[in-house]
């Protein structure tokens, strides 16, 4: 998200500060960036270690921002704060400490959720209190959702922004190309599942193998994200499938990279069942044109995560993108995403329901309405525009006694 930001604004200023001073290059909505990559792990597994090296480059990047402050003017000091992780929380007092007094306004982009409840039934009273001194009354905290407000307003943030996520459209075309396939395999398997026989030119049209429904798990691979609950539930479902002599059954691919070696030798175990090998395809990490064929050519989407920081993950915004009927969880913001009522809400840690809702959700949702809803809400001119609203209300004084307003909508 922050690459999607900092292209929308027309890059790094640091590396065409001379054609944007000379007028070569305009600056997309008025809003100028001068980044410094902060990247301290360079692979997954790195994510959340403590170590000499980290603490180097973290004191080298500060370094960066105070330069920047000086050299280029930049007054505004934007940052994205911790999940609830120690070794993460250190690393905000740091930079806080080291960066905030040098910049006139600090503001916050809440990616994660759930701190302010950490803060509180985690860490201990002296973490609390140092978090509070070094991180409280930002001037600005923009969050994606009403759920992860708790998180700015616990540091007594002076304004508060709701700005959701977006991206650019990966279907543009979802209308002529996706549709059509995606409403002739639903018509496929509901006559199916009537007992009826298809015609040649049903099958066609459902492009091949109705029978069979792609059901797509696209996201980090690990409990907490609910893969092991995705491949307990398909296994579940296609059994009672079968009990009920049903001419359909779920097959499932699952995309995305292992964190954790004892994860991916759980997993592999499991493959190595009778009967699961046949209903599970595990693809690895994916991107670009195969990430986007798989979105487009599956028939259900599923991602029961219970992650602890989980807050608006992209996967389903680009599952929606391709309007893909969603399985996901009632867990913090999630439930935000989706109309009142949506049947594709289930409990966390809960295979069993799991199985349920994918048997019910792919007799009655084509998933069509989720095209609407990112159309409405989550694409990147949004994403940006929002954003830009924000960082220049940001630097225009505000009433104390007005509450902060949301910028942009969320579905009805």
């Amino acid at each position: 998200m922050v690459q999607l930001m900092l292209a929308g604004f027309g890059g790094d200023c640091r590396r065409r500060a001379g054609r944007v001073a000379s007028g070569g290059l305009a600056v997309p909505f008025g809003i100028k960036c001068y980044h410094v990559n902060a990247r301290l792990s360079r692979k997954l597994e790195d994510i959340g270690d403590l170590r000499l090296s980290k603490l180097v480059l973290l004191l080298g990047y500060c370094l960066q921002a105070i330069w920047c402050r000086f050299r280029y003017g930049v007054q505004n000091f934007y940052y994205i704060p911790a999940p609830g992780k120690r070794s993460a929380l250190y690393r905000d007092w740091l930079v806080m400490l080291i960066c905030r007094s040098f910049f006139k306004r600090v503001i916050l982009h809440w990616h994660a959720a759930g701190l302010a409840k950490w803060l509180e039934l985690v860490v201990t009273m002296r973490s609390r209190s140092l978090t509070y001194r070094l991180m409280k009354q930002v001037d600005l905290s923009i969050v994606l959702s009403k759920y992860n407000r708790a998180d700015a307003e616990k540091l007594f943030s002076r304004q508060v922004r709701v700005v959701s996520n977006g991206i650019p459209d990966p279907c543009p075309r979802f209308v002529q190309e996706v549709l059509p396939r995606r409403k002739a395999r639903f018509a496929a398997r509901r006559k199916l599942l009537s007992g009826e026989t298809l015609e040649a030119a049903e099958a066609l049209a459902a492009g091949g193998g109705p029978q069979l429904i792609q059901v797509l798990y696209l996201a980090h691979c690990t409990r907490e994200k609910g893969v092991f609950d995705t491949l307990a539930a398909v296994a579940l479902a296609n059994q009672r499938l079968r009990q009920r002599q049903a001419p359909v059954s779920l097959r499932l691919l699952v995309a995305g990279g292992f964190v954790r070696a004892e994860e991916k030798a759980e997993f592999e175990r499991m493959l190595a069942q009778p009967g699961l090998a046949d209903m599970v395809q595990y693809l690895g990490f994916v991107s670009g044109d195969q990430k986007n064929q798989l979105l487009r050519e599956a028939d259900l989407f599923c991602f029961p995560t219970y992650y602890e920081n989980e807050n608006q993950p992209v996967n389903l915004i680009e599952a929606m993108a391709f309007g893909l009927p969603i399985l996901t969880t009632r867990w913090r913001s999630l439930p935000e995403l989706f109309p009142a009522n949506y049947p594709g809400l289930v409990n966390i840690r809960s295979p069993e329901q799991i199985a349920d809702r994918l048997v019910a959700l792919m007799m009655v949702e084509t998933g069509e309405g989720f095209r609407d809803i990112f159309l409405r809400n989550f694409t990147l001119e949004q994403y940006l525009s929002g954003l830009a609203e924000a960082f220049t209300l940001a630097e225009s004084p505000q009433p104390k006694t007005v509450p902060a307003a949301a910028v942009g909508s969320f579905p009805k």
